[in-house]
Formats: structure tokens, C-alpha cells, sequence
């Protein structure tokens, strides 16, 4: 199987928006991760939130998504196909409470969700306590 080359450099977190989400996020049991060419930031092993160059990424649940798209979020596509339950917000358009908001509707909804194990949570070297 031929190895595809990189054709560009790997995508920087935006460091201002990944501050916010630190900011804005629980500070208990939160673990950072890199991934999608930014940082996803997880609570029990499951993703609450990240950043990405098309904005915060947020895991709301299927039972949320219509409510969230409603709000003004917007549907999460992977190689063209929508991933209920997974939407993205534009943290520019948001502020502090804002986007606190946003990260406690998905907070909420990952608390209900069963925390992985340590070996399928966390990867040895790249998760780190946010």
C-alpha cells in the first residue's frame, strides 16, 4: 500500500480559542489530547470538546443535535457525511458565557455517557490534565 505524503504542514492549535476552552471548561478529571490538527479535550475518556479550524467542536449526543442546530450550531461532515451528535459553534461569534454555555450542554451530555478505560481513554504520552 503506497504511504501519502503530507502536502502541508500539520495544522497549529489556535491557541487563543484552545485558552478559552480551558478557560470556560470543568477543572476536574479534563484531559487534553491532540487530535483533528488541534486539541480535543476529554472527560472520562470521552470528547467534550475541541478546536479545529472550522471551529469549536462539541459532542451534544443524537438526542441533542436538533435542539443544538436550532441554537445556531452547525452539523459536524466527515468525507461528506453528517455525524449526528457532533456539531461545530464559531468561537468568534461567541463570548465568555456564551460559549460556556455551549460547553456545559456538552459536558452534560458526556457525564451521562460511561467513562472509558485508562488503555482505550489515553494514548502513553499525549494526553496531558488540562
Amino acid at each position: 500500500m503506497p504511504t501519502r505524503k503530507r502536502t502541508e504542514p500539520p495544522q497549529q492549535p489556535d491557541e487563543p480559542t484552545v485558552n478559552r476552552l480551558r478557560a470556560a471548561l470543568p477543572t476536574k478529571g479534563v484531559l487534553e489530547q491532540r487530535m483533528f490538527g488541534g486539541i480535543g479535550f476529554m472527560l472520562d475518556g470521552n470528547l467534550v470538546c475541541g478546536t479545529s479550524k472550522r471551529g469549536v467542536l462539541l459532542r451534544v449526543g443524537k438526542e441533542g443535535h436538533k435542539d443544538v442546530l436550532a441554537r445556531g450550531a452547525k452539523p459536524m461532515e466527515m468525507r461528506g457525511r453528517k455525524l449526528e451528535g457532533y456539531v461545530f459553534v464559531d468561537p468568534a461569534s461567541l463570548d465568555d458565557a456564551a460559549l460556556r454555555r455551549w460547553i456545559n450542554t456538552a459536558a452534560a451530555h458526556v457525564r451521562t455517557l460511561p467513562p472509558k478505560s485508562k488503555t482505550a481513554a489515553k494514548k502513553p504520552g499525549r494526553a496531558r490534565r488540562a
